[in-house]
């Protein structure tokens, strides 16, 4: 495929890249999505977890709990967390005196070895018996803690409530959290990417019989094929039956309309041939009047028949002939017709593969005027060749005639004039290879060769 339609591809008028767009954003939307809910949910889970952690914590520092005879608190035994008993280990507990108004406090504050000499600052709020309030503080080492609080009354001391704290290091539940983000980012990057290379190849295999479909349609432009072949999807292959019936009807126009040319010749042609024979049998001043009409009557259906069959050719699609062949074939004919003036006529061109995108019979229209003119005007020598690029073909004729004055180039491509009236002809040859290679979307032009005559430059479209 080429470059300019890969380019044409990915436009933004692209079936392709709307598909692809499309595509990708939902793709990024549905993960973006899931991530973020998939990551709330662990997260809410975590928490969660901590906090029945904690609060499990809570249960056992309450039940190790105790007055003695003296009133002063006291733990029965140690908690089963091996923290609790590790400065700054990330792991404490506290005890305190609720303060209610006209409650006596109870003497002493009780506290984990892990806080070593520090205290926990929780804010003070006034709680219902049993009530438990989450609340985030700061930790001995400045680290952020999160602190559950339970408010109790023991049954040794009613009326003297007491607040039971345990809190934990924050970057214990942080930690797993961010553990399982980083995780889940790379598996949804994962997932991500093998989504969107299964739609890239989705796009391009469902829409791969489109290309195939353009690359039929340019052997069809090209002349390669005449008609559409392949088999297409059930979507596709109802457009490709309707393009192959405009095809064959154009193609049955365009014979058609080179069968009435031909027709119209042939009854324009008979009459007049009828005329000049009448005529040449008279010689008086209006047999030679009828004769010189005659003759401007033929080279003037010749010059329209020859546009009107080159107009219908163009418009057909699938025509293609082979240059060399056609040229070298004119050359031979041309070397004929002037034996008897010792002219060489020589193909010089190194492009024997190009191939004209039209109907053999212009070819030979527009390539046989200019060889006949050069032969009129060269001494001794006619030279041929052929260049061109990837879309265009150009035949160069040059002759070692006398040449063409610049203002005379120009002029000899209007119909009817000619070059010089001492030679023979009708003055239509370049008027009808200019017209014809217009048609075809080419051109003509006269330059001086370096053979000292006419250079002329035919112009074509090239065929693949």
């Amino acid at each position: 495929m080429r470059a300019g339609a890969s380019a044409a591809g990915l436009a933004w008028g692209s079936l392709r890249l709307r598909l692809l767009a499309g595509t990708l954003v939902w793709i990024v939307a549905s993960i973006v999505i899931a991530g973020w809910g998939l990551n709330s949910l662990f997260s809410r889970q975590v928490t969660m977890q901590f906090d029945a952690d904690l609060n499990n914590h809570l249960d056992q520092l309450i039940a190790q709990l105790a007055i003695g005879v003296d009133d002063e608190l006291s733990m029965r035994g140690s908690l089963s967390e091996p923290r609790f008993s590790t400065p700054f280990a990330g792991l404490y507990w506290q005890v305190d005196a609720a303060m209610r108004p006209g409650a006596a406090a109870l003497p002493g504050v009780l506290r984990s070895r892990s806080l070593w000499d520090s205290v926990l600052s929780v804010p003070v709020d006034p709680l219902g018996d049993g009530q438990v309030r989450v609340h985030r503080v700061e930790g001995p080492n400045g680290n952020s803690l999160r602190a559950l609080e339970r408010q109790i009354e023991l049954a040794e001391r009613p009326g003297q409530p007491l607040r039971m704290i345990v809190a934990a290091d924050e970057r214990l539940l942080l930690a797993p959290i961010a553990s399982f983000t980083r995780l889940l980012i790379i598996a949804l990057g994962v997932l991500g990417l093998g989504l969107v290379a299964a739609a890239v190849v989705q796009v391009l295999i469902g829409l791969r019989p489109l290309g195939l479909l353009r690359e039929t349609l340019a052997r069809v432009r090209e002349g390669r094929a005449e008609r559409v072949e392949g088999h297409f999807p059930s979507e596709v292959q109802p457009l490709v039956d309707d393009f192959n019936t405009v095809l064959a009807l154009n193609a049955e126009v365009a014979e058609r309309a080179r069968l009435q040319a031909g027709n119209l010749a042939h009854a324009v042609k008979t009459p007049l041939a009828i005329l000049a024979n009448a005529a040449a049998r008279e010689r008086t001043p209006f047999a030679r009047l009828v004769e010189e009409q005659v003759a401007g009557a033929r080279n003037q259906v010749d010059h329209h028949l020859a546009k009107a069959r080159a107009a219908a050719a163009v418009k057909a699609s699938g025509l293609r002939c082979a240059v060399r062949p056609t040229v070298e074939g004119l050359m031979r004919v041309m070397s004929r017709l002037h034996v008897e003036r010792g002219l060489r006529i020589e193909w010089t061109g190194t492009d024997a593969e190009a191939v004209f995108r039209g109907e053999e019979q212009d070819l030979e229209e527009m390539v046989g005027n200019l060889l006949d003119n050069a032969c009129k005007w060269a001494r001794s020598r006619v030279t041929v060749r052929l260049v061109g690029d990837a879309t265009m073909l150009a035949v160069v004729v040059d002759d070692d005639g006398k040449g063409l004055p610049d203002a005379v180039r120009a002029a000899v491509f209007a119909r009817g004039v000619r070059a010089d009236e001492q030679v023979q002809g009708s003055g239509l040859g370049l008027s009808i290879v200019h017209d014809l290679a217009q048609l075809y979307g080419g051109a003509v032009a006269l330059e001086t060769s370096a053979m000292g005559g006419v250079r002329a430059v035919l112009s074509l479209p090239r065929a693949a």
